[in-house]
């Protein structure tokens, strides 16, 4: 049993991680060393930020599409591509080793760090959607792979489907992360059935960071999305450097 300050941590955490998420990506590389700092084990941590990930894109979802923002039926194929791919990752997840997921999951920590850092600066300027032929195969046959890694561990995928998107798809910062939530509950409900069948979910858990998680994607997803906001790339790269470092040097940094 958690003490009830972990509680209000776990809140406080999923708030900035479904607002994180929701305006761009890499939201879960905060959950998931928090949840195994916290103790659980890194196959059930995983498991359990799925149940807040289900809730926090459907009511991102929810609030792009009372703002007039979906990209259906685009949003859909990518989602049924993505799902079968994500069955897959979510059982390589469940039996992975605990050491070599935090080893993973650390260098992945570090790889998107240097993507936040380097990405080229998306233009929202009014562009010509490519959504069908070529295009929409091309992006069903990625979103297959992005689903396996999404069922895997799904961290830091959002930027990578936001650059997907916008550079083959070209659409704009808003109808990428439209199209990014609605994809990635689709997949998550198939990467969560499989965690769930092989009891790896500490549904108290996820259910309170799922409160947080989605307060935050509601918020984040009823406001006005830009390229982002400065103080919360700045905030991402230092605790994501932070706890890549805890996890490839557990006994050099005794920050957590």
């Amino acid at each position: 049993m958690f003490e009830w300050y972990e509680y209000v941590l776990l809140v406080v955490v999923g708030f900035t991680v479904g607002f994180i998420n929701t305006v761009a990506g890499g939201g879960s590389l905060l959950s998931l060393p928090v949840l195994i700092f916290l103790g659980l084990p890194p196959n059930i941590a995983n498991g359990t930020n799925r149940v807040a990930i289900v809730i926090q894109t459907a009511l991102a979802t929810l609030g792009f599409k009372s703002k007039g923002v979906s990209t259906a039926p685009f949003n859909m194929y990518l989602g049924i591509s993505a799902l079968f791919g994500a069955i897959i990752g979510a059982y390589i997840a469940v039996d992975i080793k605990g050491e070599t997921f935090n080893k993973i999951l650390a260098f992945i920590m570090i790889a998107v760090v240097l993507i936040i850092i380097f990405k080229p600066k998306m233009k929202i300027a009014s562009l010509s959607e490519r959504l069908t032929g070529k295009y929409l195969w091309l992006g069903v046959i990625a979103f297959f792979f992005f689903g396996i890694y999404g069922g895997f561990i799904n961290a830091g995928l959002g930027f990578i489907i936001i650059l997907f998107l916008h550079y083959v798809n070209r659409m704009t910062l808003v109808r990428s992360n439209a199209t990014k939530v609605a994809v990635v509950f689709m997949y998550t409900l198939a990467a969560l059935a499989v965690f769930i069948y092989n009891d790896k979910v500490n549904w108290m858990v996820g259910l309170i960071l799922a409160l947080g998680n989605g307060t935050g994607a509601w918020v984040a997803s009823r406001v006005s999305v830009d390229r982002g906001d400065g103080f919360i790339k700045t905030f991402l790269v230092i605790m994501v450097s932070l706890m890549a470092a805890k996890l490839l040097f557990p006994n050099l940094i005794a920050l957590f």
